[in-house]
């Protein structure tokens, strides 16, 4: 996106329809001009009608007119937003990335339905690796979506397309799913903020399953306080939701706060020259905002981590699309396919013995959370061109999982944040982890780090 434009930050947007310089009617035609200007970028699967857009905007407008944005209730008036294809709208089609799989939703999943509930305006449905069953953004029958800082790189799933469409300014927002790290590695690769909440924090009804014991709803956006924000508007207690949680008081950060750091030897870039760099610049910014390092032994984390493919949870993913595979084995890519069908060789007896086993490393893990209060990782080690995922795509993709894939099975929180970039122009980030519940202190430490670095807003030019 043209640094020419403005920034679709919801501080930067605001400030324009507050002083009258835009309408509703405007930030709609703003964006269909700016996803005709994008091009055929694989971002979408499906799009809401050009004249239903406006409809909206219009009516929003008149809203607002009558009644005053306070007095109408839309505390996110005329904010444009995406949402990933494995997500329910009311009237759309849910394809989960896959065209054989696709039916008309005829609800609106509760995180949707609270953000247009607010004002917000709902631009379409963003492709996504199929069944949400990848890191890479690359499985996809729609394509894959462009990497707005080099075409030749892949743009991190499976919620690809909700990430480059935040990262090329043509949403304020996107929802997207994070099983094993697909709401934070496609931030890395974009630039942008994703926020994983705490499981069952946000409802997941409405959502095509992977994991279902693991799936959470993620957000995209250009900044850590937008993310809070939106947080703050979708993640209400959905008493339906039968795996929703009550969230607790918020907490905050103590001050100074502790920040756990691997040791060297559990750290791999993955070969990458220039990120060993970038996360120790990362780290010194911690410091300066008060961060006291203490060593972190990643042994535990990572034996979680090896469970999630390597153990029985993948069964959850023929649980979900089980149907499917036996009916029409040929609508799944191969890749995921080989994935899914792979969880038909556990048993039950598996199931419960892993079960023991993760419970012994989350009692173990949980003495990190009494010498630190947030664990400060590389968010991927590196990033691979689409050329090398097609050339190697099982083995890519696990290795961009070594610091995300362990979180959802422990139970955690976590914020993948920008954090510079390498010589080549392409960005890197790292995730800040914690406890389960912790988003307010993490998104709090997420804007405070963004300050300090001043880097651009996803690709957009915007500081």
């Amino acid at each position: 996106m043209a640094a020419s434009r403005e920034s679709l930050d919801l501080a930067s947007l605001r400030e324009r329809l507050r002083v009258g310089k835009l309408a509703a009617a405007d930030v709609a035609e703003e964006v269909l001009d700016r996803i005709a200007e994008a091009g055929d970028d694989k971002v979408w699967i499906e799009r809401v009608p050009a004249e239903t857009l406006r409809a909206r905007a219009a009516a929003l407008d008149a809203l607002v007119a009558r009644e005053g944005e306070a007095r109408a209730g839309l505390p996110l008036f005329g904010i444009p937003f995406a949402v990933k294809d494995n997500i329910d709208v009311e009237g759309m089609t849910t394809t989960a990335g896959c065209p054989g799989f696709a039916y008309r939703a005829r609800e609106t999943a509760p995180a949707v339905a609270r953000l247009l509930e607010a004002g917000a305006l709902l631009v379409g449905k963003t492709n996504l690796d199929q069944f949400a069953t990848g890191l890479v953004g690359t499985r996809s029958p729609y394509g894959v979506p462009r990497n707005p800082f080099d075409a030749r790189y892949i743009p991190g799933g499976s919620s690809s397309g909700s990430a480059v469409a935040v990262a090329s300014g043509l949403v304020s927002f996107a929802l997207g799913t994070d099983t094993a790290g697909s709401g934070r590695v496609p931030a890395a690769f974009n630039n942008i903020v994703g926020l994983k909440p705490t499981r069952g924090l946000v409802s997941t009804r409405g959502v095509v399953p992977a994991c279902r014991t693991l799936d959470c709803v993620s957000i995209f956006a250009l900044s850590s306080v937008d993310a809070a924000e939106i947080l703050a508007h979708c993640g209400i207690y959905d008493a339906l939701d039968p795996f929703a949680r009550q969230a607790p008081p918020p907490v905050t950060l103590p001050t100074p706060f502790r920040f756990a750091l691997p040791r060297a030897a559990d750290l791999d870039f993955l070969g990458d020259a220039e990120v060993p760099g970038l996360f120790a610049h990362a780290t010194e910014t911690l410091k300066a905002l008060g961060g006291i390092a203490v060593e972190a032994d990643l042994t535990p984390f990572r034996a979680a981590a090896a469970l999630l493919y390597d153990g029985p949870w993948v069964a959850e993913r023929l649980a979900a699309v089980g149907e499917l595979l036996e009916r029409a084995p040929s609508a799944l890519l191969p890749v995921v396919r080989d994935i899914i069908v792979g969880g038909a060789r556990y048993s039950a007896v598996d199931a419960f013995k892993a079960s023991y086993r993760l419970a012994e490393l989350r009692r173990t893990t949980e003495r990190l959370w009494s010498e630190a209060d947030v664990l400060l990782l590389p968010t991927t080690g590196t990033i691979y061109r689409i050329a090398e995922v097609e050339a190697d795509p099982v083995q890519l993709n696990a290795k961009l999982g070594l610091y995300t894939n362990f979180v959802n099975l422990l139970d955690l929180s976590a914020i993948a944040l920008p954090a510079g970039f390498r010589r080549d122009g392409l960005p890197f980030g790292v995730s800040c982890i914690a406890p389960a519940f912790a988003e307010a202190a993490l998104c709090a430490l997420g804007a405070a780090f963004q300050r300090r670095l001043g880097l651009p807003l996803g690709a957009t030019g915007r500081r």
